[in-house]
């Protein structure tokens, strides 16, 4: 038996300097499209490492720290875990902490879905993609990407 999932995860909103938001469709829920989102491998696992690990395993995509750099936005969202997940966490455990993340990439970056995990990536403009996300938190975070990014308007 697999171990219990770990209720603490990261989210990491992939954009470009216009703000085209990459997302990609859960293999499990076709339909459900969504940033790079996974738990901690460890409880001590360092939030930036998951970060990291996930962008890599999910798109191919390797922080760097130099030319792709993830940006911690000091936020965590704590939701209630879907009934059709909860079985991968240990009896009892309704809620998820969710810490954001954002990265900026080149719009040609090369994308290598997992394909275990997801089916499809699109890129779209922000408030597209927020609109087509089935989670809410992801969509506010992706909606905070103006605010957030300081490249916002530049040319690509």
């Amino acid at each position: 038996m697999k171990p219990y999932k770990i209720p603490e995860s990261v989210l990491v909103v992939i954009h470009t300097a216009d703000l085209q938001v990459l997302l990609i469709e859960r293999a499990d829920k076709p339909g459900y499209w969504q940033s790079v989102t996974g738990s901690l491998d460890a409880p001590d696992e360092p939030l930036l490492a998951t970060a990291t690990r996930e962008l890599c395993e999910e798109t191919g995509i390797v922080a760097d720290g130099q030319r792709i750099v993830l940006r911690d936005w000091q936020l965590a969202n704590v939701y209630e875990i879907y009934p059709v997940w909860r079985h991968r966490y240990a009896p009892g455990v309704t809620r998820n902490t969710e810490h954001v993340f954002s990265v900026e990439v080149p719009r040609d970056i090369p994308i290598t879905l997992s394909p275990r995990e997801h089916l499809h990536y699109v890129w779209l403009p922000y408030l597209e993609a927020a609109d087509k996300c089935f989670s809410s938190s992801n969509a506010e975070a992706i909606l905070q990407l103006p605010h957030r990014h300081s490249g916002a308007g530049r040319n690509p």
